[in-house]
């Protein structure tokens, strides 16, 4: 295979949080995924009932894809080149440019139109983040992070998954780090102390009732309140679109949680503060609660028997005492 050299394939949790983490360490500055994940604060929770997402309201487990690509060079005083096209020739020429060479390059895509997975696990999702690393003949290979191995894509296909429209659409979005700054430069302390600031303030003060804790327990009430709609079929479909965004877009609501408390520890390391180490470990507890919550509602949505919706509602607002307390906590320590 035609890679360019020096090209090391991981597989990671998530697709930006792991491509970022690659991108970076192949230009000299290695930060694990958690790192990236953290420094970036990309941890959030939305309930957004005015937005839809295949015709239910939309639920996020962590900022909007994109968010880690935009925030964290800037953070980390980085050079980083973001580009979107008009013209797919145009793209697609560039990258062939880009791979001439020899230079990694991120980019976001349709996960449908992404040839390489199961046709099962293929769906509408627009913010799919790869990188390609070579190519050959009329087949590029990919370094997609939730895979074990490169992938191959044909250039067709790839063309249609970086033009793909509609929510989130990538409009050929390519990125890669031009230049980054060298590991002792990098005041790490301040950086996770800053870092841990933004998610407590989003999660604890959001000025809107869809945002960080307050959106848990909005969507809390609006779970409750299934019993008296009477309509089996849409809480089946209502329960079915909030397990489905935590358990399957990315690695979702408690895998965020834990990646996040990966963070927390790492963070320890770093700085030596206690709180951050008994923040993890209250991290990893907030990610089981919230699997514990899918896994209820899953079982209402198979059952079909009438189960009350109701019965899980508390499950979901302790998921959001859980965090409030976590992120008091988090305020403290920082």
């Amino acid at each position: 295979m035609n890679l360019i050299h020096d090209f090391e394939h991981q597989h990671f949790a998530h697709c930006e949080s792991g491509v970022m983490s690659t991108l970076l360490k192949h230009k000299g500055l290695h930060l694990s995924e958690p790192m990236v994940f953290g420094l970036s604060g990309a941890l959030c929770f939305a309930f957004l009932p005015f937005m839809k997402f295949g015709n239910m309201p939309l639920v996020s487990y962590r900022m909007f894809p994109g968010h880690i690509v935009k925030t964290l060079p800037k953070r980390l005083g980085a050079a980083y080149l973001r580009k979107r096209y008009r013209h797919p020739e145009q793209a697609m020429e560039e990258l062939d440019d880009h791979l001439a060479a020899s230079q990694l390059v991120g980019l976001q895509t349709s996960a449908y139109h992404t040839t390489y997975f199961p046709p099962e696990m293929r769906f509408q999702f627009n913010a799919h983040n790869i990188i390609v690393v070579g190519k050959q003949e009329d087949e590029y290979l990919v370094s997609d992070p939730v895979f074990d191995q490169i992938q191959r894509i044909k250039s067709a296909d790839l063309k249609l998954a970086r033009f793909a429209k509609g929510l989130s659409a990538p409009q050929g979005l390519t990125h890669y780090p031009i230049d980054v700054p060298e590991a002792n430069d990098l005041d790490l302390v301040k950086l996770i102390r800053k870092a841990i600031k933004k998610t407590v303030n989003m999660m604890l003060y959001a000025p809107v009732p869809w945002i960080g804790v307050k959106g848990i327990n909005h969507l809390a009430r609006r779970v409750a309140r299934l019993s008296a709609r009477g309509d089996g079929r849409y809480t089946r479909l209502f329960l079915g679109n909030i397990v489905r965004m935590q358990e399957e877009i990315g690695t979702g609501g408690g895998g965020f949680r834990f990646m996040y408390a990966s963070f927390l520890q790492e963070a320890y390391q770093v700085t030596g503060w206690p709180a951050l180490q008994e923040a993890s470990a209250r991290m990893t507890a907030a990610g089981d609660a919230w699997r514990d919550f899918a896994l209820a509602c899953a079982r209402i949505v198979k059952s079909k028997n009438g189960t009350d919706p109701a019965e899980v509602a508390p499950l979901l607002k302790a998921c959001g005492e859980n965090e409030r307390q976590l992120y008091k906590m988090l305020k403290s320590a920082v």
